[in-house]
């Protein structure tokens, strides 16, 4: 080729060494194209990056404008939903679980994420943390001792019983609230997800979950119904995350005597800080910055959990794991189904607190934790991913509850000295049982610090998802619109507080509980696409292994069939049932019937013969 028509193709002499001239991120953007993806200006998709955009700025203006009248609605549409749609959540949570238990042990397990025979992105070490510090995060330093504690002092409706049976009820609730069941409904978006990005090539993004149900229909206006909703719910979860923390962290540093007040004003500024720490973590990606964070925040757990279980109760904790596990295991079926029908609005009222609450977060989170949990689990089997986001999490998490709020149920049986007489504080209860410990600021000053990473770990990987699904499914979207969704995060969080004003914790959970509601639907659907495609790939996995072993089987048997199987009898023996002689029909025996066919064959052959 001369040189002249090098230069009217617009390529070097050498692009046979370079056969796509594409950079990385124009391939990526024809492959979305590809799927349907409409891509504009900066690398977003309009359709999902604008509507969720308006959605979350409107709002958040909404709750710092009109603060009051933005409380009131929150609270009311929470209540709303507790009372109209508690059945709901607790059907679908429960049929989350049991799906999420069939698939571990169902015929689907052995399906790799990816490629047959992929091996895994992320050694287990790493994945374990990356699942455990994006799926629970700051809810564990935050409810830790609170939780166990409030049930034991102020039992759910309808709870009674001795000191022993009320401890025993606490901790098998707390245990339901952050064990199997919010890890169900991780395992289930996450799982279809990662099968629609690592087995099918999709792009990631939420709306391909749906894909065995509806087809192409999910590249139109549906599919980005779906990813809008996926936007909204986490950036409300997330935020409900840092407004815990922050609350967590003004009370630590007052029990300290770093500040005298936690003001609203003072934590909108920490709210800030938190925020521009994670943004710095945005920019880094996830192979680093998050990956990076995640252990660090596995390690500084674990130290604090150790030094809790070492300078507390250690015996003690001990026996409570193991007979709260058998109380958790005792009341699994009645918790998990108790729809609060005998109790009253106390009882609704407790649930929208509580259990609701708890069921809207984690449904709130599970578009955020199922889109990260499956990007960093390419190469993983069905099984393996299940039993590891199901079972591992779970354990750490009753562990976790063990000790913190056993620490403090035994402090209060046998002193006293934790509830104040007008009532439990939950973000004071933590540093006031801390306080009754040997180096009890030392561990208040840890527990402040693991509060910061995990919300920096929770907001850096929430951003990343966030805005792989506004720009169309893309793995490493425009770092602007994710620092853009990282301080979002941050405007929602305060907008939220403002709005509750001095109940700013019951806005923050109200925000959950009414963002997790669409999407429980979603769920539902997705679990239903779920279980269609696992179905649909096991059976091509069946037929392909089927003719594999028919044309193995056809070569050995027409290469040598008597040293494979012996001296050949006959083909099959007939065992159908019509084909039964009675005495006076029966004429010869089965081997005189073969001899005589097979005589009869080779005397015809032999007549052709000659």
């Amino acid at each position: 080729m001369s040189e002249s028509s090098n230069a009217t193709d617009g390529r070097s002499p050498n692009h046979h060494d370079d056969p796509d001239p594409r950079t990385e991120d124009e391939r990526i953007a024809d492959q979305l194209r590809a799927h349907g993806v409409r891509l504009g200006p900066g690398g977003i998709a309009p359709r999902v990056f604008w509507p969720s955009l308006i959605i979350v700025v409107a709002v958040s203006l909404f709750s710092i404008v009109f603060s009051e009248t933005a409380g009131e609605l929150w609270n009311s549409i929470q209540s709303n939903i507790v009372s109209g749609f508690g059945w709901f959540y607790t059907l679908a949570i429960a049929s989350f679980v049991v799906f999420a238990i069939f698939l571990a042990v169902s015929r689907f397990g052995n399906i790799t994420l990816g490629r047959e025979h992929e091996k895994p992105e992320f050694n287990l070490v790493s994945w374990f943390a990356m699942l455990f510090a994006a799926g629970m995060g700051i809810g564990l330093v935050f409810y830790g001792v609170a939780e166990p504690l409030t049930f034991y002092t102020s039992p759910k409706p309808g709870v009674e019983g001795s000191e022993a049976e009320l401890a025993n009820q606490a901790m098998a609730q707390t245990f339901l609230h952050w064990g199997l069941h919010p890890w169900a409904v991780y395992v289930i978006v996450g799982l279809s997800l990662a099968y629609a990005i690592h087995r099918k090539g999709r792009p990631v993004s939420l709306r391909w979950a749906l894909e065995p149900l509806l087809g192409d229909r999910v590249k139109g206006w549906i599919g980005d119904v779906v990813d809008i909703l996926a936007i909204v719910g986490t950036l409300f979860g997330v935020a409900t995350s840092l407004g815990l923390g922050v609350t967590q962290v003004s009370t630590g540093l007052m029990e300290l005597g770093v500040i005298d007040e936690a003001s609203n004003t003072f934590m909108v500024v920490l709210i800030a800080v938190i925020t521009a720490i994670a943004t710095l973590s945005v920019i880094s990606g996830v192979g680093k910055g998050i990956q990076w964070l995640s252990n660090l925040n596995l390690g500084l757990a674990a130290i604090f959990l150790v030094s809790i279980l070492a300078l507390g109760p250690t015996l003690f904790l001990l026996r409570d794991f193991v007979q709260s596990i058998g109380a958790y295991s005792a009341n699994l079926l009645p918790n998990t189904f108790d729809a609060f029908a005998y109790t009253g609005q106390a009882g609704l009222d407790w649930a929208g607190g509580w259990t609701i609450f708890y069921w809207g977060w984690w449904i709130a989170w599970s578009p955020f934790v199922g889109v990260f949990i499956a990007r960093i689990s390419r190469g993983r089997t069905v099984r393996e991913f299940v039993t590891g986001a199901l079972l591992v999490p779970t354990l750490l998490g009753f562990v976790w509850f063990t000790v913190l709020g056993g620490t403090a149920i035994h402090r209060e049986r046998t002193v006293g000295d934790l509830v104040p007489d007008d009532g439990l504080v939950a973000e004071v209860a933590l540093f006031d049982t801390l306080a009754t410990l040997p180096l009890g600021s030392l561990l208040s000053t840890i527990a402040i610090i693991l509060v910061i990473v995990f919300f920096v770990t929770s907001s850096d990987s929430g951003s990343l998802v966030v805005d792989m699904l506004a720009s169309g499914g893309h793995p490493d979207p425009p770092t602007w619109s994710r620092v853009l969704f990282a301080v979002l995060e941050g405007v929602v969080a305060s907008a939220l507080l403002l709005a509750g004003g001095t109940e700013g914790l019951s806005a923050l959970q109200a925000g959950s509980v009414a963002t997790g509601a669409p999407f429980a639907i979603v769920i539902v659907f997705i679990m239903i696409a779920l279980y269609k495609a696992l179905k649909s790939e096991h059976r091509v996995i069946l037929d392909t292994e089927l003719r594999m072993r028919r044309r193995a089987m056809a070569g050995e048997l027409t290469e040598n069939f008597d040293d494979v199987f012996g001296e050949q009898v006959d083909d099959r023996i007939d065992y159908a049932l019509r084909s039964t002689k009675g005495i006076w029909t029966r004429e010869r025996t089965p081997v005189t019937t073969v001899t005589r066919a097979r005589e009869r064959e080779n005397g015809h052959d032999k007549g052709q013969s000659t």
